[in-house]
């Protein structure tokens, strides 16, 4: 089990209003972010603009009163619920004499605190390290300055040259290293298709109770709790449903609402079990308003990394918090497009199951009889 560190660590949060319809949800989930991370937030500073300042990200007016906040309430951390270009960092660290971190900064450092596998490890330091080089300069003087010597740095190599030289060296051999990782992955998976074994990956926002499923479904145990990125690492288990063809099924990173590039490339490696599943399993989290808006962010992660293609089932998730029923439901085509769930309750498993092995014989019949698909197409 992965808990929350517990530290020091005060924040002042950020959240300015550009027009975005989803403000106050946004705004919700950075303090869920900061909270899972294990950082105290001491006040939240709201505001409204047009477009961001060049120099500052927010106005002086309101800089000044985020500085304020950060001396009354002893904060060591301002968290903006944006992106934050480097100099912008810079230079608000300047003002309010603390560390500034954006979204993306804060994402990372939850990400650094769950990995656990060695996949997962190469894939947050790829992700960080690829964050920090263009935020190297810093306004740091001793990085400016020339140094030739013997050894690691060059003649008349100034101290950043070699800073990123060496960030780069690094970024080289993880990408190396993860290059592997899905050259084995790759072996695996072709293993699994010889041996007519059906892939199925969880995919979903985070928190939306993909382990919890993954758990009630395959009894594996995995790390479950009501925290942003509760699971980092994929995590493959064999499902018996019955059905004559075996079935594999992945739990795998949540995604969420503007989710960072870097994000998505460095963490490509665990997000090909997605890549190349048969079928996904889009959990939801039934629970909340903005569903439909989560819905829309995962799939435009599946998009990204090339996986909207693939067949997907809604799973909506947590209904022992809701007034629905457990159910499935199909399209005006009778093809299966949700599934009404709790996975936590016990409510639908079975219904789950049962379409997962519905799945599992039709795939069976096509393999044994592929022209039966295109009969059914015509």
């Amino acid at each position: 089990m992965n808990p929350p560190r517990v530290n020091s660590v005060v924040a002042v949060l950020v959240a300015l209003n550009f027009g975005d319809a989803d403000y106050e949800d946004s705004l919700a989930e950075i303090h869920f972010l900061a909270t899972s991370a294990g950082v105290g937030v001491s006040e939240t500073i709201r505001g409204k603009r047009d477009r961001p300042d060049s120099a500052l990200f927010a106005g002086k007016g309101k800089v000044d009163e985020i500085a304020a906040c950060v001396l009354a309430t002893q904060a060591n951390l301002v968290i903006f619920n944006h992106e934050l270009s480097p100099i912008q960092e810079r230079n608000l660290e300047k003002r309010l004499c603390c560390r500034v971190i954006d979204r993306t900064s804060l994402i990372l450092d939850i990400f650094a605190q769950r990995a656990r596998s060695h996949e997962g490890k190469l894939q947050v330091e790829l992700a960080q390290l690829e964050h920090l080089s263009t935020r190297l300069v810093r306004g740091w003087t001793h990085l400016e300055r020339q140094k030739g010597g013997i050894g690691m740095r060059g003649p008349g190599e100034t101290q950043l040259e070699t800073d990123r030289r060496l960030l780069a060296k690094r970024v080289k051999l993880l990408r190396e290293k993860l290059v592997k990782v899905q050259s084995q992955r790759s072996v695996q998976r072709r293993a699994r298709t010889r041996a007519h074994v059906l892939s199925v990956s969880l995919v979903g926002y985070t928190n939306a109770g993909k382990s919890t499923v993954f758990n009630a479904l395959t009894h594996a145990g995995v790390y479950s709790a009501n925290q942003l990125f509760a699971t980092l690492d994929t995590t493959s288990r064999r499902l018996h449903t019955g059905a004559a063809t075996g079935v594999v099924i992945s739990d795998t990173v949540g995604f969420i609402r503007r989710l960072p590039h870097t994000l998505v490339a460095a963490f490509r490696a665990t997000l090909e079990e997605t890549v190349h599943a048969d079928v996904l399993l889009h959990v939801v989290d039934a629970s909340i308003q903005d569903r439909e808006v989560q819905i829309d962010s995962v799939n435009q992660v599946l998009r990204e990394i090339g996986a909207e293609e693939i067949d997907q089932i809604l799973i909506y998730n947590k209904i022992d918090k809701t007034a629905f029923e457990a159910k499935v439901e199909s399209d005006e085509c009778g093809k299966i497009h949700r599934v009404w769930i709790s996975a936590e309750k016990g409510q639908g498993l079975d219904l789950l199951r049962n379409v997962i092995r519905e799945i599992a014989v039709k795939r069976i019949l096509l393999l044994s009889n592929p022209i039966t698909e295109v009969l059914v197409e015509v």
